[in-house]
């Protein structure tokens, strides 16, 4: 396959009349990450940019490596009247995401009472395969929450008043119906509302420190300016209700892919015409979903903010337990962008990716205009995540997309021939980070050596003028599922 590189940040596949291409696919990242993306990834951005009526390019991010239909770190965006909406575009997952929440603790205070924390935490915050949730809502309190999202969490005392200002799309996607919902993935998620799941989803108590802050100004606007400041990452999705739908439609979309003549190149890149019955059918699940991840979210940060309040004897507010953001990276949402000069309307495939607002969107909420969106990059259990916040030129760039993570570089099978869960819960002890997980298999499928280099990742972000670095978070104890 051959490549152009209009600069060193960028890999781009021209548009290839055999692969049949309707758009150029192009790759982001510094030297060392485009050389050491599989070809997999290569096949997949391009068998995106053949997808009906996509616009301007396929982008995958730096943190990209190979999922199902879409590579994980996968955008596109197709036009509403002519485009395709596809479940391998969003994930499994659906509305996988973090959030970050600030303390006004210090590494110092902290430590005396970590292992209680940490103990406690692991107790009332459920973790790994099928455990049940911290509230069982009845059916019609299920079906609410599949539709208002976040809110649903403030009129029951799950959230604070600023809480919903913190949510991208202040915690709620619209268009969610819950008729669209099998009563499998019903059955699936009624008691899951408040579960960490397993995977790469945790936990994790962090540090700033202050030679981790690039930007002191910013880093101030968002309260994470102090010394060995301690903030609290959660990282999980819609669990088993959000891969059931995704299952659901996909069987669907294989059909549908049929009758309306898609030709896609791969099976697992089955879609329908957005505007098709069975187009409006999944949109309206995965919203559905995506609340319900909001809610999730919403609950675990509820006990986290009454774990630390019986550990601390004060209260969240006295602890300064307030929400920085919360960012979804496994979504589809429908956004507006200038194409060939003329504002329109379009559906954004985000796989792996987070958004990306940039310091001048009208979207933001009062509290971050002028500053960019809040964006939180989860790395590995042992190498720390980072925030940073969006530019303006990357609605030009990426569809104002970035990174979510730090990309996996080997399988989770491969992880655990490498090393076991024991050895790396003694390693990780060893360097000072206190660790409880549901299972030592899960733990070692999570080992840092099977992630991208998260530094090299995030400069490729900045150096291709998307995101701007703020600063950077180390861990200091993690649950893991």
């Amino acid at each position: 396959m051959k490549f152009t590189n209009p600069n060193i940040y960028t890999r781009e596949i021209p548009i290839s009349e055999k692969e049949g291409m309707r758009v150029p696919a192009r790759i982001y990242g510094l030297p060392d990450i485009l050389n050491s993306i599989d070809d997999g990834v290569y096949q997949q951005i391009t068998n995106v940019a053949r997808l009906p009526g996509i616009r301007n390019y396929a982008f995958c991010m730096p943190d990209g490596h190979q999922g199902y239909g879409f590579p994980i770190g996968g955008v596109a965006a197709f036009g509403l009247d002519d485009g395709v909406i596809s479940p391998g575009g969003i994930g499994f997952d659906i509305n996988c995401g973090v959030r970050l929440m600030r303390t006004n603790l210090t590494e110092s205070e902290i430590r005396p009472k970590l292992k209680d924390l940490i103990d406690l935490l692991f107790r009332i915050i459920p973790a790994g395969v099928g455990k049940s949730g911290i509230i069982t809502p009845k059916q019609s309190e299920f079906e609410d929450l599949m539709v208002k999202g976040a809110s649903w969490c403030k009129e029951r005392g799950y959230a604070t008043g600023g809480d919903l200002d913190c949510i991208e799309d202040y915690g709620c996607i619209m268009g969610g119906d819950p008729a669209n919902v099998s009563e499998k993935a019903f059955k699936r998620g009624i008691d899951q509302i408040g579960t960490l799941g397993s995977g790469n989803h945790y936990l994790e108590i962090q540090k700033i420190t202050g030679q981790d802050i690039w930007d002191e100004e910013v880093a101030k606007r968002l309260g994470l300016d102090r010394e060995n400041q301690i903030a609290v990452m959660i990282h999980c999705g819609s669990r088993g209700f959000g891969h059931q739908i995704a299952t659901d439609y996909l069987m669907e979309f294989t059909k549908a892919t049929k009758k309306y003549g898609l030709e896609t190149g791969d099976k697992e890149l089955a879609c329908a015409p957005f505007n098709s019955p069975e187009g409006k059918r999944y949109f309206s699940a995965m919203a559905c979903a995506a609340n319900t991840a909001f809610v999730n979210r919403q609950v675990i940060t509820h006990r986290v903010r009454q774990g630390f309040s019986e550990i601390f004897k004060k209260s969240p507010e006295e602890l300064g337990l307030g929400l920085v953001y919360d960012v979804a990276h496994n979504i589809a949402k429908i956004e507006d962008f200038d194409i060939n000069g003329k504002r329109e309307k379009l559906l954004v495939h985000r796989k792996g990716s987070t958004r990306n607002l940039g310091p001048s969107s009208k979207l933001l909420p009062d509290k971050y205009k002028g500053i960019g969106q809040p964006v939180l990059v989860g790395g590995s259990m042992q190498t720390g995540s980072y925030l940073l916040v969006g530019t303006d030129e990357s609605e030009r760039i990426s569809f104002n997309s970035t990174v979510h993570g730090a990309g996996r570089t080997m399988s989770r099978t491969q992880a655990k021939k490498k090393i076991h869960g024991k050895d790396l819960f003694k390693q990780m002890t060893q360097e000072g980070i206190h660790i409880r997980t549901a299972s030592f298999k899960g733990l070692a499928e999570e080992a840092g050596f099977a992630y991208k280099d998260i530094d090299s990742v995030v400069k490729s972000v900045e150096a291709a003028g998307i995101s701007k670095p703020v600063l950077r978070l180390r861990p200091v104890a993690n649950i893991k599922g």
